[in-house]
């Protein structure tokens, strides 16, 4: 199994504390998005591989050592200010906490993740042009291979447009992006891909490779592990994961954010939040039902 610690919140950053208590106890309660009454019990002896994405590692680097598990690290970095992202710390502490994590899991297993790009007046082309070429100029020799996505029409996007002001990319602004940005990592010795893209980028020197493949997961494993059956566009080929997270639950408040639609339920969810519980958010209920899941 690959517990994914997360896609829904940003666990690293605000619940490391759980989460370290969680690995001690040996397991982990995961409440269904779809079907609150649903709890799934992950043990951690069935864990065989953590991916873990945040954008803000430093919390975590401390406990990195007590993981006894092959981990991967996709840690977001964007050049946006507290307009965008108002509750990040400096970039440049993450930068730095990025090459901490190189250094303790090996430079194979740390992916940046410039995700996501979106183009106003202020965060123009030429703007991420040097962003992006500073940011590999800082991370040469700590990472290999970054990741590249475009702003999506998620709620909280739409929501938040007048703060956003995201313009619609034409061929010749993807043209730019691409050659630029391949231009950049080549030259700092990295890869650069997109995700989960419609413009995959590859006519300009991007590479196509999945965020975490089958053949990967083997490598690290040893374990053949299925990809995701809930993606059937076929666009990602990304291997299934366990994830531990609750929506609703990141205090970074990032004005794009897909897993954050409502501040008031955030903060309300973060003040149910208990490092004692086996659940991220609140506890377990007389009524609840919980199934062991094995994969």
């Amino acid at each position: 199994m690959v517990l994914m610690v997360s896609g829904r919140t940003d666990v690293v950053a605000f619940y490391s504390k759980w989460f370290m208590k969680r690995v001690e106890e040996g397991f982990f309660d995961v409440r269904n998005p779809f079907n609150p009454k649903l709890i799934s019990r992950i043990n951690f002896n069935d864990v065989d591989l953590i991916m873990f994405c945040t954008k803000n590692p430093i919390p975590i680097l401390n406990d990195l050592s007590k993981i006894k598990k092959p981990m991967l690290f996709h840690v977001t970095l964007t050049p946006y200010k507290k307009d965008i992202e108002p509750n990040l710390p400096p970039k440049g502490h993450i930068i730095e906490a990025i090459k901490k994590v190189s250094t303790i899991i090996g430079i194979d297993n740390v992916v940046v993740r410039y995700d996501p790009i979106l183009i106003n007046d202020k965060y123009n082309i030429e703007y991420h042009k040097k962003a992006f070429n500073n940011m590999c100029k800082l991370l040469n020799g700590y990472v290999k291979q970054i990741i590249v996505s475009f702003i999506d029409d998620y709620k909280n996007v739409r929501k938040n447009y007048n703060i956003l002001k995201y313009k619609k990319l034409n061929e010749n602004d993807y043209k730019e992006i691409g050659t630029s940005f391949s231009r950049s990592a080549k030259e700092n010795h990295m890869t650069v891909q997109t995700c989960f893209e419609e413009k995959t980028l590859v006519e300009y020197g991007f590479i196509k490779r999945d965020c975490l493949s089958k053949e990967l997961a083997y490598i690290m494993t040893g374990k053949k592990i299925k990809e995701q059956s809930a993606r059937k566009e076929k666009k990602c080929h990304c291997v299934e994961m366990a994830d531990i997270g609750v929506y609703n639950s990141c205090k970074h408040f990032c004005k794009y954010c897909y897993a954050n639609y409502d501040e008031k339920k955030v903060n309300n969810n973060y003040n149910k939040h208990d490092i004692n519980s086996s659940l991220l958010i609140g506890k377990i209920e007389k009524d609840d039902i919980i199934k062991i899941r094995k994969g």
